[in-house]
């Protein structure tokens, strides 16, 4: 039987509930999330006045990950993603790459935005808002995708309302001059590239529809349609926030400012707004965490079908046709993290994971023939290209972590087949 129309050799299968729009919606609350209120500064300080073209270079190498990713879902419509394209396409090993980088890197991620919602809402106990916001959101997802997705819709709505707010408030504003977004002579190729690796993630959610490809109506047709769309509208709004900005504080100002956004509209005259921005911010951090949680415990119910992870996780709960067991796992590792430590500051391996994780899809796509729906050769060799380049213009400290827990997880697998080897 074609994989690609079911899952082989499972003890359970996820319910296809989720339409194209909330399938778009599903990657517009994993896009537009926390990261556009905070990743502009630290963008701005590496590009400078470079700043609008490292955006569009994350968006190059964003379109050529999402078209391969998405006939790749079309294909291959499982749980797991690029775990599952890498294996079926390029072999086992690349497949657990995949894999691992994913769930390790985006655990961290999980933890981290948990505490960012913490120390939005009240960052005197942001430890404690954390666990809660983990215990909630995983109850949410427990209780089934149609409900994940029905609250995502919430949270997408709440933020784009917000972030329109500080468009209109900056761009009709006496302190906006469209002078401020000339490119000068500190517009260095290696920094507009770095600020292009930096902005890349704010792009990555468009994977949370391919790894919920199981619980997707019509996945051949609705899979290529969400995807595109998600991002687009993702580059449109990002686009629009980054010129709104730059023209009330410049590449400068916006280099040196702690929140952004907030620092925008107090600019533009707007101080009443800065509480909104804020208010946005938590909801958005939280629309980022629900939809991690969906990708990490379904990139885990994959894994765990295989055997890379303990088998007993790819548990699919009879009513509510989600990957309970998984789920209720990585809600407890994030809590667990969440409530210990602050790996707000850590997560630079997790950069450098998400960018070998579409590598592999690139080169996955690369290997579908036309009739399996290919897309053009350049797509895929340019995705694979950027991700690399990308990757290799981080921070030299993301790129030392980022390859050693590859490392890792390449020896856990080689020691896994020397046992396995030993033991038929």
């Amino acid at each position: 039987m074609d994989k690609s129309s079911t899952a082989v050799g499972t003890p359970g299968e996820l319910h296809r509930r989720l339409g194209v729009f909330d399938a778009v919606v599903i990657g517009l609350g994993s896009m537009i999330g926390a990261g556009i209120f905070a990743a502009l500064a630290p963008a701005a300080r590496s590009a400078g006045s470079g700043l609008l073209i490292g955006l569009a270079l994350a968006a190059v190498v964003a379109y050529c990950n999402a078209t391969s990713s998405a006939r790749l879902a079309a294909r291959y419509p499982a749980s797991g993603g690029t775990y599952v394209y890498g294996r079926e396409r390029l072999g086992d090993f690349w497949g657990y790459l995949a894999g691992w980088s994913f769930v390790v890197g985006k655990t961290a991620s999980c933890a981290a935005m948990a505490l960012t919602v913490g120390s939005y809402v009240w960052p005197g106990q942001a430890h404690a808002v954390a666990v809660a916001a983990v215990v909630a959101l995983t109850a949410v997802n427990y209780a089934g995708v149609q409900k994940s997705a029905l609250l995502t819709r919430a949270v997408v709505a709440v933020v784009l309302a917000v972030l329109a707010a500080v468009v209109v408030a900056t761009l009709t504003s006496g302190a906006a001059a469209a002078a401020r977004l000339d490119i000068g002579s500190d517009a260095a190729a290696g920094g507009v590239l770095q600020a292009a690796g930096l902005l890349f993630f704010a792009f990555a959610g468009y994977a949370r529809i391919a790894t919920l490809g199981e619980e997707v109506r019509d996945p051949a047709r609705t899979i290529p349609r969400a995807i595109p769309l998600a991002l687009g509208i993702t580059l449109v709004v990002y686009a629009a926030v980054s010129v709104a900005v730059l023209t009330v504080l410049g590449p400068t100002g916006l280099a040196r400012a702690a929140a952004p956004l907030s620092d925008a509209v107090r600019a533009a005259g707007a101080a009443w707004l800065a509480p909104v921005v804020r208010a946005g911010a938590a909801v958005a951090a939280l629309g980022s965490l629900l939809a991690l949680i969906l990708g990490v415990s379904r990139t885990t119910l994959a894994m765990a079908r295989d055997r890379h992870l303990p088998h007993a996780l790819a548990a699919v709960h009879p009513r509510f046709k989600v990957p309970h067991r998984a789920e209720l796992l990585v809600g407890a590792v994030v809590a667990v993290l969440a409530a210990t430590a602050d790996v707000r500051g850590a997560i630079g391996f997790s950069s450098f994971g998400v960018l070998a994780y579409y590598a592999i899809a690139n080169a996955s796509a690369w290997t579908l023939t036309p009739a399996e729906g290919r897309p053009g050769r350049l797509v895929p060799a340019l995705g694979l290209t950027g991700c690399l380049a990308l990757a290799f213009a981080l921070p030299p400290s993301s790129i030392v972590t980022g390859a050693a827990v590859l490392a890792f997880g390449a020896a856990v697998h080689g020691v896994r087949r020397a046992v396995a080897a030993r033991n038929p």
